[in-house]
């Protein structure tokens, strides 16, 4: 049972009779007449064990956007149903209508569309759905919840599309030379062509030069249907918050915008969330749409405050390709982790695959370096100083090791991971 504001006013109105007749007999008439009203109200109000309800949800929606969850109601009762109705939504969900009211006649239906605006990625729960059931003087109500579990996956938003077209015209002008010459083996072979100076002379083609009298050579394009694997690092490290988001969400951008260039260049693309077992995994060797794949796969992984088991990723890299690939590691490159376990898998990895490191750099570092104002800020630059050297030295090792590495700011990380591809394509290091 509940009690509206309107009972209260009552109430209230109730104390004057008492204030001018003071007495035990306007006492309890005073609290006879409001407690008819309510046991009247109450019995005059529809039940709400006599309310159907069915829910329905989108099957997914990319953060930052609107959806609309629906509640649909049946009064079975032979009262009129007269409620405030509550979806009891988790607040991330940002449902900002909530709570409503509706009028049901007996045996009629109605639907109630509640906004939602999700503030986080991941899987969004609800499981009930509140009824408030007043009477018709509106002082006195029941109130059941009933039993409606609801499930909303909130998508990566993947703001880093729109450096999608531009990262394609590079890769369609580098498919489109009319004269690329790549050295090493396992290249596609695209045209013939006169020697000219500079040329190297393991291109030539001897027969034909043999049929046309001139020195002929062969000129190569970037070989397609290469495998990527791409490592994303879901371990202790990936909670730290950088702008407002979590080193998770800048690193599954990341992977996002690589994963949609490389499968668009004719690349064979996997990726694997990893800490201590896989979190996720998607193939584009699979039939269907890779992107929705990813995203849907992506979208309710949390950083999970355990340590990574690098140890065990080249392991993981052996069950998706046996071959040479380009293997790339979405992780982190703080002091303690990468020396214990980044540098070793990484160099361990080059023996045989192309590796690079991709890592979010947080800007307040740099800006803390600069900052000597007041002896506080000081002794904060002087740590920021002391952690950029430690990155850098680890950044110097890794490519020492023949590794490649990423380390920008969030914004900038999808975009410079992406050019870097691009780049490995053109050099026939893929």
């Amino acid at each position: 049972m509940a009690i509206s504001g309107r009972f209260f006013y009552l109430a209230l109105a109730a104390l004057v009779p008492i204030i001018v007749l003071p007495g035990a007999m306007t006492w309890l008439l005073a609290l006879a007449v409001l407690t008819v009203v309510l046991l009247l109200d109450l019995m005059l109000a529809a039940s709400p064990r006599h309310v159907a309800l069915r829910r329905a949800l989108p099957s997914g929606v990319r953060l930052g956007e609107q959806s609309t969850a629906v509640l649909r109601l049946a009064n079975e009762s032979a009262k009129t149903l007269r409620a405030q109705v509550k979806d009891g939504w988790q607040p991330s969900a940002g449902a900002s209508n909530a709570l409503q009211r509706t009028t049901i006649r007996p045996g009629e239906r109605a639907a109630l569309s509640v906004a939602l605006q999700p503030s986080r990625r991941g899987d969004l729960l609800t499981h009930h759905v509140t009824i408030r059931s007043f009477g018709p003087l509106g002082m006195a109500a029941r109130q059941r919840s009933i039993p409606a579990p609801g499930l909303l996956r909130v998508l990566p938003p993947f703001h880093s599309k729109r450096h999608l077209p531009s990262k394609l015209r590079k890769l369609r002008e580098l498919d489109g030379r009319a004269a690329v010459q790549i050295r090493g083996a396992g290249t596609e072979f695209d045209s013939l062509r006169d020697y000219v100076r500079g040329d190297d002379v393991r291109s030539i083609d001897w027969r034909a030069t043999a049929r046309r009298q001139d020195v002929v050579v062969r000129t190569w394009r970037p070989e397609r249907d290469r495998r990527v694997v791409i490592v994303l690092d879901t371990s202790r490290t990936s909670a730290a918050r950088i702008d407002d988001e979590t080193a998770l969400d800048t690193g599954i951008e990341a992977s996002l915008l690589l994963a949609v260039l490389a499968e668009r260049g004719g690349d064979r693309v996997s990726l694997v969330a990893y800490d201590r077992r896989v979190r996720a995994k998607v193939s584009s060797t699979g039939k269907g749409n890779m992107l929705n794949a990813m995203v849907q796969g992506l979208a309710p992984l949390e950083p999970e405050l355990i340590e990574l088991n690098a140890s065990a990723i080249a392991g993981q890299v052996r069950d998706v390709t046996a071959h040479r690939a380009l293997v790339v590691l979405v992780t982190s490159l703080d002091a303690g982790a990468a020396e214990e376990g980044l540098i070793p898998l990484a160099s361990t990895l080059a023996q045989k695959h192309v590796v690079v490191v991709a890592a979010v750099r947080d800007p307040a570092v740099d800006v803390a370096r600069l900052d000597r104002s007041t002896t506080a800020s000081t002794y904060r630059a002087a740590a920021a100083e002391h952690a950029l050297n430690r990155r850098a030295a680890i950044t110097a090792v890794l490519k020492q090791a023949g590794v490649e590495v990423v380390d920008a700011p969030p914004q900038e990380l999808p975009p410079q991971l992406a050019d870097m591809y691009i780049r490995l394509k053109a050099a026939g290091r893929l």
